[in-house]
């Protein structure tokens, strides 16, 4: 599995130890992920994810799941989160041809 955000598509970044002989030795800053299931207003449903902290913030400012993938780009969503994204579009467009 791999330790990228399913949201946001944040993943590991790289840098230096460095102690205090200023001895350098390359290491990887890992996001904080965390396995979270977040509800879709528009589906009725739960979903799964993997996301990181900094999105589950993103997610809550918002205003949910729906609100957060209508603004996200395609580019930085997991094909997981895709998917749920198009559903939500497809739903809200039947909604509004049934009113």
């Amino acid at each position: 599995m791999s330790r990228v955000c399913e949201l946001t598509g944040k993943g590991p970044m790289t840098g230096n130890n460095v102690s205090h002989a200023n001895n350098k030795t390359r290491r990887r800053f890992l996001p904080n992920l965390n396995q979270t299931t977040l509800q879709s207003e528009a589906l009725g449903r739960s979903f799964k994810l993997r996301i990181s902290a900094h999105a589950l913030r993103s997610v809550d400012h918002r205003g949910g799941l729906d609100a957060f993938l209508a603004k996200a780009k395609d580019t930085d969503l997991s094909a997981n989160a895709l998917k749920i994204k198009k559903a939500i579009g497809k739903s809200s467009t039947e909604a509004e041809a049934l009113s």
